[in-house]
């Protein structure tokens, strides 16, 4: 990771390292649009972190000038909904849709003039070069350069008729779903967290206080450690060689938390990749067994077990596969829509669809009954997933509590998350939003969207 952030919404006129409008920074352009436009029409796209990752390979790129093409590429998708819209209302034809090469290219483009510290001309001088190098779009060049200048004309106008980031950023069904589940309200602060962005936090292994200090970081009442902003690269960081601490967000964190396992606990960590909690749960000395189906997945947990200097058992197998009732913990964090992460991810709004979250419920139903077959009598089970939507989190653990009966809630302390009441909802479990710890003093504010339940087995 070279960088944190390339300058969002400061609209400054000297641009970061690798970008201009000369040929060095094609390359960056490029890689974003590549990306962006394996992502959109798909009917199961990439996610965007894996399209960038192959692009940034394709071009060859610099550190620099891949950081240049992730924040354009997010800023893409953060603002999707807004730029389209900015789009459609300038194109006589409307959006290129049929055309995922012009439509990146313009959204891209668009991106840049909207959201990020670089000159206007560059965007737009970059994306008519890019245009003619290629066949499908060299055609459309005169096209590019006019509606492109316009953004450029109007950016004043198109940022105000974005304000409402709900109405404007946020697909319809996931604006409907947010406003029924939480409020209107409370969604269009959800919605404005995700336009923000996140910041990078940290899960130390030694003192918090200490390593806030040594990093000049901010600690968090649930005792991550949030970094400011356009600070070093994580590799430069201290501590990093020495492994400790790791980045890790910290709503993300507080799960495994909950378990409470300590020294010589068996503890069984399901759907584990990439391994944050894996990581969290070795903290306490127990005996940590990490299961994934995904061997690639499974593969960076290995090297950063490694690199932290934990004995961790790391198994390539199928959760649904396993047996045995004598853990004393397990951590099930299932897969899921991923919602909560939009602030990160903000391709996840734009390539799922509603039919997903259905079909996610049913695999999370499934997990978590045989879940709950793993632990031993008296044990723990802690649920977890990073979605917004309640059928993956409330009415999953709702539903499995009344079909076994041999397990019963254990409800979330305020003391357990630093005295942040407003994370634990009325019926005990966690449950963050995007729009909590809006206000951080010295580093950007929100969480990602998380939720937990704890359940004990009866002994």
């Amino acid at each position: 990771m070279a960088s944190r952030d390339i300058g969002r919404n400061t609209r400054t006129k000297t641009s970061p390292q690798g970008t201009g409008a000369d040929t060095a920074g094609l390359g960056a352009r490029r890689a974003a649009q590549r990306a962006v436009a394996a992502l959109i029409g798909q009917e199961r796209p990439p996610a965007l972190d894996e399209a960038l990752a192959q692009a940034i390979r394709t071009e060859a790129l610099a550190p620099a000038d891949a950081a240049l093409a992730r924040a354009i590429a997010v800023a893409t998708f953060r603002r999707y909904g807004q730029i389209r819209g900015a789009l459609s209302h300038r194109l006589e034809r409307g959006l290129p849709t049929a055309k995922p090469q012009l439509m990146a290219l313009l959204a891209t483009a668009t991106a840049q003039i909207l959201d990020l510290a670089v000159p206007d001309h560059a965007a737009v001088d970059c994306a008519v070069r890019l245009a003619k190098a290629d066949n499908r779009t060299a055609h459309l060049a005169g096209l590019v350069n006019a509606v492109l200048r316009r953004i450029a004309r109007e950016r004043a106008a198109i940022l105000a008729e974005g304000a409402d980031a709900l109405a404007t950023n946020t697909p319809n069904w996931l604006a409907r779903r947010w406003s029924a589940a939480y409020g209107p309200e409370v969604a269009g602060a959800i919605a404005r967290a995700h336009l923000a962005g996140a910041a990078i936090d940290l899960t130390p292994r030694g003192d918090p206080a200490d390593w806030a200090e040594r990093l000049g970081a901010v600690r968090l009442p649930t005792g991550s450690l949030r970094l400011p902003e356009n600070g070093p690269a994580i590799p430069d960081l201290l501590g990093f060689q020495e492994a400790a601490w790791w980045v890790q967000d910290a709503a993300a964190a507080i799960p495994a938390r909950l378990l409470a396992s300590g020294p010589g606990a068996r503890v069984l960590d399901l759907c584990a990749a990439p391994g944050g909690k894996t990581m969290q749960l070795a903290a306490t000395g127990a005996h940590v067994t990490a299961i994934d189906r995904s061997a690639p997945r499974l593969e960076r947990l290995r090297e950063n077990v490694a690199r932290l200097g934990f004995d961790v058992e790391i198994v390539v197998a199928d959760a649904l596969a396993l047996e045995g009732q004598d853990h004393d913990a397990v951590l099930l964090d299932a897969p899921c829509s991923a919602t909560g992460t939009i602030r990160r991810h903000p391709d996840v709004a734009w390539t799922k669809a509603e039919a997903d979250i259905g079909r996610l419920a049913a695999l999370q139903g499934k997990l978590l009954d045989h879940a709950a077959g793993l632990v031993r009598p008296g044990g723990r089970l802690v649920y977890c997933t990073c979605s917004l939507e309640p059928e993956e989190g409330e009415a999953q653990v709702a539903a499995f509590l009344a079909r076994d009966a041999r397990f019963t809630r254990v409800p979330v302390r305020a003391e357990e998350v630093g005295g942040a009441a407003e994370l634990i909802d009325a019926n005990g479990d966690l449950r963050t939003l995007p729009c909590h710890f809006a206000e951080v003093p010295g580093a950007r504010g929100g969480l990602d969207g998380f939720f937990a339940s704890r359940l004990q087995r009866a002994g």
